[in-house]
């Protein structure tokens, strides 16, 4: 695992004042420390959060997990967290756990 999996703090790279770029596997090993740090994120967040996926080298059915905590958690924040450039692995995975249209309603504006 490289300094984004053992650093939460390194693994989100601001891009904007309203977005991130995850730069971290989102696999079993990995999601307990990124789950915190997401959660701030959006805690923080005014109101709308964007994380680009592009930079997500590997996911498995936890990280997926994961992704759908977070929304779960900014829907109770009453805050919209928007998903993009999401691997063509993790929508396959997503479509087969039968949860793709929660990524992809997250991601539309």
């Amino acid at each position: 695992m490289g300094a984004a999996g053992a650093d939460p703090a390194a693994a989100f790279a601001a891009v904007d004042a309203d977005g991130y770029r995850l730069q971290a596997p989102l696999r079993f090993g990995t999601v307990a420390a990124l789950r915190g740090r997401g959660l701030a994120l959006i805690d923080a967040a005014a109101g709308q959060l964007t994380v680009d996926l592009s930079s997500v080298p590997s996911v498995d059915s936890a990280g997926l997990a994961l992704l759908v905590d977070w929304l779960a958690h900014a829907r109770g924040a009453g805050k919209r967290l928007c998903y993009v450039r999401a691997a063509p692995a993790l929508l396959a995975l997503a479509r087969l756990s039968d949860v793709e249209s929660l990524l992809e309603s997250a991601s539309q504006p």
